[in-house]
């Protein structure tokens, strides 16, 4: 690929800002008809077929009309602008490409089974059980439980926060334990 030369990288440049500030059409007709040739050529080079790339010429220079007031002459010329971008659409389009389609035969995108009403009344009922047999539970067996099952803390963090001996607690949330198993083997 021959590069521009400074002129050319000059012309290049002020038609890019020519659409940046007003919105020249004639400027990015120019500049359409210097680059697109050149961009079909490069994508081909990566690998793709004419179809792409000219589909991939066409999202370049819609990008380009959209995103000439960020280009910067100080950062870079319009071709190395123009190429990444090019280069960067080339990627996006291998990757979207590469992911598998869904199966919608998957067992993991099928709906679950319907849950049986009497299945959902037990559960009811249970979790109302497993409910009262909490509220029985002396408060610092409450409050430890609380501690360790709803808000995730271990017994170590637990015997820190309260000021408890670690032995003092483990026999504490053991208690707890035993009460809500009988209560709960009662329940069945």
């Amino acid at each position: 690929m021959q590069s521009p030369d400074n002129n050319e990288r000059e012309v290049l440049a002020d038609w890019v800002e020519a659409v940046a500030e007003t919105g020249d059409r004639a400027a990015f007709a120019r500049l359409f008809a210097y680059l697109a040739p050149r961009l079909k050529a490069f994508l081909r080079r990566l690998g793709s077929n004419d179809a792409t790339a000219e589909e991939l010429v066409q999202e370049v220079m819609l990008t380009v009309w959209r995103k000439a007031a960020s280009f910067d002459r100080r950062q870079s010329s319009v071709s190395t602008w123009v190429y990444t971008i090019a280069r960067n659409r080339r990627i996006d389009l291998i990757r979207r490409e590469s992911k598998p389609a869904l199966d919608p035969e998957e067992p993991l995108l099928q709906p679950a089974a319907p849950v049986a009403a009497d299945t959902v009344a037990d559960e009811a009922r249970r979790d109302a059980a497993l409910r009262a047999a909490i509220s029985t539970l002396p408060p610092e067996q409450l409050d430890l439980l609380q501690l360790g099952f709803f808000e995730g803390k271990s017994h170590v963090e637990i015997a820190e926060l309260r000021k408890l001996p670690l032995g003092t607690v483990k026999s504490r949330m053991r208690l707890a334990f035993s009460r809500l198993r009988r209560a709960m083997e009662s329940y069945q």
